[in-house]
């Protein structure tokens, strides 16, 4: 359900507001490129500073930008239960093709209170659900058997795999099998891991460049793995641009240098460093993203 291509999108802002325009303008270049599908709010989206009305206006917007040309995976997770329950509930009102839910953060519940927690929002919710664990944000690791525990769960059907370890990623896929599709959440991590079993990739990356990392993905999948370590090779350099300074300062600055939208973020994001920025610029260069 959820394989394949899928951007991470970044939120555009203007003068401190959701700037929809150029959001409707994001969704339409990653419909032209052929891409899977969008995350609205997710951790690149700076969904941590939207207010609920804010996330709910995003997320129907990029579903009426979307227009049935690619999927929405909305992203509705808190560290509330309640609260996620709430945002999933909208989601699926407005017609999104699913829900990323990263693991409740800051409370640190126990591997059993993140069962209770993912189940409750499935059972309450009634649309697909991706769990997404990033242990550098969230403080707890999800483990290889309560990935397995959650996937037998009706509703939930893919993880987000951002804890950076292949023995995990193969141990959750040997324990969930067929149940839970595995999507990696780093950028660099795609083609190992799809090379292990994933299903493909939440990416930061194809905000710049989808196309090509779409081209990764599809060829990791088709098993041309020549082509795809080429591709691999290719991104790496700006695959680890982004990762210069936190997400999404990094590709935040590289959407304006781009001219996709303005580099503007919320606090406490604060403007990439000088030095970081031109360290950027140099690499975005050598794939001609620079505008003008």
């Amino acid at each position: 359900m959820f394989e394949g291509t899928w951007t991470a999108l970044v939120t555009p802002f203007s003068d401190g507001e959701i700037n929809a325009e150029a959001l409707a303008r994001l969704v339409d270049l990653q419909a032209e490129a052929g891409i899977d599908g969008v995350v609205p709010c997710g951790s690149t989206g700076e969904s941590a500073t939207l207010s609920h009305d804010e996330h709910e206006r995003v997320i129907s917007a990029v579903i009426e930008a979307a227009d049935g040309r690619l999927k929405v995976l909305a992203g509705t997770g808190s560290n509330s239960t309640a609260e996620s329950v709430k945002l999933t509930r909208f989601a699926r009102s407005a017609g999104a093709d699913g829900a990323l839910l990263i693991s409740p953060y800051y409370n640190k519940p126990t591997q059993a209170g993140h069962v209770v927690h993912y189940r409750e929002v499935a059972e309450a919710a009634d649309l697909p659900l991706v769990v997404y664990n990033i242990p550098g944000r969230t403080g707890v690791n999800l483990l290889p058997e309560t990935l397995a525990e959650l996937a037998a769960i009706p509703g939930i059907v893919a993880l987000k795999d951002a804890a950076g370890s292949m023995d995990q990623a193969m141990r959750t896929m040997q324990l969930a099998g067929d149940d839970l599709t595995v999507l990696s959440g780093d950028d660099s991590l795609t083609l190992p891991l799809m090379a292990l079993g994933a299903g493909g990739v939440i990416a930061v990356v194809s905000n710049l460049l989808p196309a090509r990392m779409k081209a990764l993905v599809d060829a990791a999948a088709a098993g041309q793995m020549e082509n795809a370590r080429n591709i691999h090779r290719e991104l790496l350099p700006l695959m680890q641009a982004m990762s210069l300074e936190t997400n999404p300062i990094p590709v935040k600055t590289a959407m304006q240098l781009a001219g996709r939208c303005s580099a503007e973020m919320r606090l406490p994001l604060t403007p990439m460093t000088t030095e970081n920025s031109s360290a950027l610029e140099a690499v975005m260069r050598g794939y001609d993203l620079l505008q003008g």
